[in-house]
């Protein structure tokens, strides 16, 4: 065998070492997880009797902001927006207002700051200075949270006035602001010491003003007044490789800015401007009209291309605001365009109620000759497929009875505190109770017995059966055809139905004793939507009750104070300086046991209103804090290594 020549050995050895070499994919080397630092500032941080209106903030590698328009806060506010913009490894922000004379401006950026690469987080960072020759950096923080169901408000201006007087609110922008982050949670910064009033205003027109009753506001009764003090917090050194266990618990030193447990309730004032918001012809028999605002009287109605005359069935709201109008004539149901006149009442340039007089057309979606179009389509599709079933020999279809369509909510196993409800497409014209039968089961022999029929009180076109119903006992409801004539002229079919009441040993209940409840009181159990399930007072002896809770449910419990004692839930009105109606939430859950009695005491002011409310029914949930991605410990994984 002829020896190898030596290049050839040296080429097969680079070949070896390269193919080892590339056994892994190269990775690049470990990931840079270390947050940008701050190095330097033009002019420095804290710097008083400054004039520049273009400030500079160096870091010790590239940067880039993060939803800087939401995050980056500039106190006191500017008329002009001031630019915010990176350059390379500085945060660059110009002013393009008058800086004020001996004020202390802050630029508060959060979170917004983190590295270039992988998007480190920086963690919350502010930069200060003052045109004067002293600087503030007192703080006051607290929560803002939507008054009537404590839900946290994400975005709401909140704001510090120096001047007390109430028109301070309506007429001058804050001295000092902030932003609410996804908890509701604010901080404002660089307060000097005083007096301030203290609102939160989720400002439409960006003018940090409230002028429009469109906007949500809060604001504090009692003045506050900054102050700070030396504390202690423990803070806990987790070990380097274990997250479950710590090494050491130290006490670290702090300045503590107060207050710090603000709590802002935000509403909404009620509308009063009132105005036509919308009409339209929602279908061929009717139409509706949409108001702004509730209203003592309804609106009057002449037709200008008809007869109106009785031609209407009227189904309103309580506060009148929203009208539907059914026509009681079919064949103005196929006019194409009704044209009418209506007056209101509507609120004048100087907030006064007067007469208004609008002309309306009332137009259908689809006009008469498209209709008949349709329906003629429709009729010889008909007419061809009972053509082709008499080919093949099929029976051939009777033409069906058409009757008032009727929806009978009475199910077979029926809870006890329910009742039977009917449920109509149109407007009822006549009923005829006689023809109603309802009767139990008695020794295998049915029984009638009285009941009570009634329309609801706040649904349209539904009506209720009470009786006195009886756990685990059969009834029979029977409801002869004919008996309910529609306003179009058809009568309802016959109706059976067997219905069987619930054991209560099928239920839970559950026992309250309320204690720090204001006059009026109304507890509320809601479901996992938050939403109200029933409601009831709660009694002169500070205990409120609920009975026939459905078993393996969870369910909530919310109480507001019903100052004005009429039944719901009031919003607050600034120029009268009434807050709104009270809410508090029971911070805990109910997930109901069959034939189990739950009884708690409930002390309303035992948990701060912002800790109330538990997360898993809160619409506003948190953003996730912003946390370095530990993108070595992946590396390592992938590279078969540990840590």
């Amino acid at each position: 065998m002829k020896p190898i020549p030596k290049y050839i050995a040296i080429l097969l050895v680079l070949i070896g070492f390269y193919a080892c070499a590339s056994q892994g994919t190269p990775d690049g080397g470990p990931y840079d997880e270390t947050p940008p630092k701050f190095v330097r500032a033009t002019p420095e941080p804290n710097a008083t009797n400054n004039t520049r209106k273009k400030i500079s903030i160096e870091f010790d590698e590239y940067i880039k902001l993060e939803n800087a328009s939401e995050k980056v806060i500039i106190s006191p506010p500017q008329n002009e927006s001031p630019e915010v913009k990176t350059s390379g490894r500085s945060v660059v922000v110009e002013f393009f207002d008058t800086l004020k004379a001996n004020t202390t401006y802050t630029i508060d950026f959060g979170d917004a700051i983190v590295d270039n690469n992988e998007g480190n987080p920086m963690g919350n960072f502010a930069y200060a200075f003052s045109t004067g020759s002293t600087i503030d950096t007192m703080e006051v923080s607290g929560t803002v949270l939507n008054a009537q169901d404590l839900e946290p408000i994400k975005g709401i201006q909140v704001g510090l006035h120096r001047n007390l007087n109430d028109s301070a609110f309506t007429t001058l922008p804050f001295d000092r602001i902030s932003r609410t982050d996804s908890r509701g949670h604010f901080t404002i910064k660089g307060v000097a010491p005083g007096k301030y009033r203290i609102y939160a205003l989720m400002d439409g027109n960006q003018n940090y003003l409230f002028d429009s009753k469109t906007e949500a506001i809060a604001y504090l009764d009692s003045l506050i007044i900054p102050s700070m003090e030396g504390a202690v917090r423990q803070d806990t050194i987790w070990h380097e490789n274990d997250s479950l266990h710590f090494d050491t618990i130290r006490e670290v030193k702090y300045t503590r800015f107060l207050p710090d447990n603000i709590i802002l309730r935000a509403f909404k004032e009620e509308n009063t401007l009132q105005y036509l918001a919308k009409s339209e012809r929602e279908q061929l028999n009717r139409f509706s009209l949409y108001f702004s605002a509730k209203a003592d009287t309804l609106p009057t109605i002449k037709g200008l291309d008809f007869d109106d005359k009785d031609a209407f069935v009227i189904e309103k709201t309580a506060g009148n605001d929203t009208i539907r109008y059914w026509l009681r004539d079919t064949t103005l149901c196929e006019r194409d365009t009704l044209t009418l006149q209506l007056t209101y009442l509507a609120t004048d340039t100087l907030g006064q109620l007067v007469p208004k007089t609008d002309t309306l057309r009332m137009t259908n979606k689809i006009d008469k000759k498209r209709r008949m179009a349709l329906a003629e389509e429709e009729r010889k599709k008909a007419e061809k497929e009972q053509k082709k079933k008499a080919k093949q020999g099929d029976t051939l279809e009777v033409a069906k009875t058409e009757f008032l369509q009727m929806t009978v909510d009475a199910p077979s196993s029926m809870d006890i505190n329910r009742n039977v409800v009917l449920k109509f497409e149109e407007p009822v014209e006549r009923i005829d109770t006689s023809a109603f039968h309802l009767a139990v089961m008695v020794d295998s022999v049915w029984q009638d017995i009285p009941f009570l029929f009634q329309a609801d009180t706040v649904l349209p076109r539904q009506y209720q059966i009470l009786a006195d119903w009886q756990p685990e006992q059969e009834y029979q409801l029977k409801i002869d055809s004919t008996a309910i004539q529609g306003l179009y002229g058809l009568h309802t079919d016959k109706v059976e139905n067997k219905i069987k009441i619930k054991a209560l040993s099928e239920y839970g209940t559950l026992y309250l004793n309320i204690r720090g409840e204001g006059p009026h009181a109304i507890v509320q159990l809601l479901n996992s939507n938050d939403a109200v399930i029933r409601q009831q007072p709660v009694s002169d002896k500070h205990t409120c009750d609920f009975y026939f809770l459905q078993p393996s449910t969870k369910y909530y419990i919310r109480l507001f104070n019903d100052t004005n004692n009429n039944g719901k839930w009031d919003t607050g009105d600034y120029k009268n300086k009434i807050q709104p109606e009270e809410v508090y939430y029971f911070p805990k859950v109910w997930e109901m046991k069959a034939n189990f009695d739950f009884e708690e005491t409930w002390d309303l002011k035992s948990t701060p209103p912002d800790k109330q409310k538990l997360d898993e029914i809160k619409k506003q949930k948190p953003d996730e804090a912003k946390k370095v991605k530990d993108l070595n410990k992946e590396r390592a994984r992938k590279l078969g290594r540990t840590t």
